[in-house]
């Protein structure tokens, strides 16, 4: 059986879809769908539930193992790969992460070029997802780095500290915290804040801080996403708790006031996620020694 053909098996579950399987490796649908027909041929296992009328792909029990164990196969022959290509001190290959959006968004770039720049024949394939499914991805071998906020420990992963983040408080120009040099949990009693969603893991910290000190805080609205809670800051629908990299271009443009929070507690720590069972490709390696270097 050839590699190629449980590239397309994998890439059919993680992308639900034929054609875009089928594009993804530059076949026809209807190579993609022999392929499966040939490996439960061999197998003599139905890997696939087939639904009529029905679209998604559905694994067997059997599909289940199978594609657990194609993973590994395929990770195990990219490390060869990468580990080949070390011993010409070559750094080459694709690493797959996964990222929350409020570090990929403001964070990632910068990195991803100086990873770039130093090794120009690797590749990172960034994807941005919520905390919940950076770690499954992780889990299931989808991807082979994840970053996420506030990481908690998992049996099967390991985490990698990076440098944590500072949370700061973030106002309209014209707020009557806006000029002060920093700003204390108790001076944010019955403000209106805009939150975070309740599930998301800085919203849980603020709500833990805040309650520890007694605050009360009025909860103006609730997004999902950093880039919704600037954008109703700045429109006056209240004031934020958010992690300073993601406001320093409204601080430098002025369209936010930011103002560092006095407590110790309102840091952000950040960590990278892998599989425990999984040698690193040479390449992961490279941009986790990037991520982790000190600013």
């Amino acid at each position: 059986m050839h590699i190629e053909t449980l590239k397309v098996f994998c890439d059919l579950v993680d992308l639900q879809s034929f054609s875009l399987a089928a594009e993804r490796n530059f076949i026809t649908q209807s190579a993609v769908s022999q392929q499966i027909r040939a490996i439960e041929a061999k197998f003599k296992r139905r890997l696939l539930e087939r639904v009529r009328g029905r679209r998604e792909v559905k694994l067997t029990a059997a599909g289940e193992v199978f594609y657990r164990e194609a993973k590994n196969v395929l990770a195990a022959y990219d490390l060869m790969q990468e580990n080949l290509r070390g011993l010409v001190g070559s750094i080459g290959g694709t690493v797959k992460v996964a990222t929350v959006y409020s570090v990929g968004l403001h964070e990632m770039p910068p990195k991803v070029r100086e990873f770039m720049s130093k090794f120009p024949s690797a590749k990172i394939d960034l994807e941005y997802s919520r905390t919940t499914k950076v770690v499954r991805d992780v889990q299931n071998g989808t991807v082979e780095l994840g970053i996420v906020a506030f990481p908690e420990p998992k049996r099967g992963l390991t985490i990698t500290q990076m440098p944590p983040n500072k949370l700061v408080f973030v106002c309209p120009p014209d707020h009557k915290l806006a000029k002060r040099a920093q700003v204390r949990a108790k001076d944010l009693a019955g403000l209106d804040l805009v939150l975070f969603e309740r599930d998301t893991p800085t919203r849980k910290a603020t709500d833990r801080i805040l309650k520890a000190k007694g605050i009360d805080v009025n909860k103006a609205a609730e997004f999902d996403n950093i880039e919704t809670i600037k954008r109703s800051v700045e429109v006056g629908f209240g004031s934020a708790i958010l992690p300073l990299p993601a406001v320093e271009d409204e601080k430098r443009t002025g369209r936010l006031a930011v103002v560092p929070l006095a407590e110790k507690e309102w840091v952000r720590p950040i960590g990278i996620l892998h599989r425990t069972d999984r040698t690193l490709s040479l390449a992961a390696k490279k941009f986790i020694g990037i991520l982790t270097a000190s600013p």
